[in-house]
């Protein structure tokens, strides 16, 4: 998994605290997460996930209050696209209709499974790298089971 995923996650987690009314909290919070961030880039995920900011600190959007929508997105989007799925080892091969790897892709990163070490996405075949031969079977089970 890319670093922004799980940078993007880690955000919307400490932000859903409630206790994180700054940016340098906020840099100082993922840096104790090993999570280090320039100014630059916060800004710009704190713009993408949509977050807000009051008197009192920042917020959650509406739409990242539950872990649901992502979920329903990834099966939105495997259903739409995926045609076949193939293991090989510590490997996920998945066949996409053409032009449908990306999104999917996209989808399953920001699903951030912890079984999935990373994804590389082409036109219709995305690569879906785990840590094992396991991994990869129970990664299967669950692409099967969207």
């Amino acid at each position: 998994m890319s670093i922004k995923p799980r940078r993007q996650r880690e955000i919307l987690r400490l932000i859903g605290t409630g206790s994180m009314r700054t940016q340098d909290q906020l840099s100082t919070a993922l840096a104790a997460k090993g999570i280090q961030v320039s100014q630059g880039t916060l800004s710009r995920d704190l713009r993408e996930l949509g977050v807000a900011k009051a008197a009192d600190g920042y917020s959650l959007p509406a739409r990242r209050r539950s872990v649901a929508p992502t979920q329903r997105s990834l099966g939105r989007v495997a259903a739409q696209f995926m045609l076949e799925i193939r293991t090989a080892q510590n490997m996920v091969v998945l066949r996409t209709a053409p032009g449908g790897a990306n999104a999917l892709a996209q989808r399953l990163d920001a699903a951030a499974w912890h079984e999935v070490v990373g994804t590389i996405a082409g036109d219709d075949t995305i690569f879906i790298a785990t840590a094992d031969s396991v991994m990869a079977e129970r990664v299967r089970q669950r692409l099967m089971a969207l």
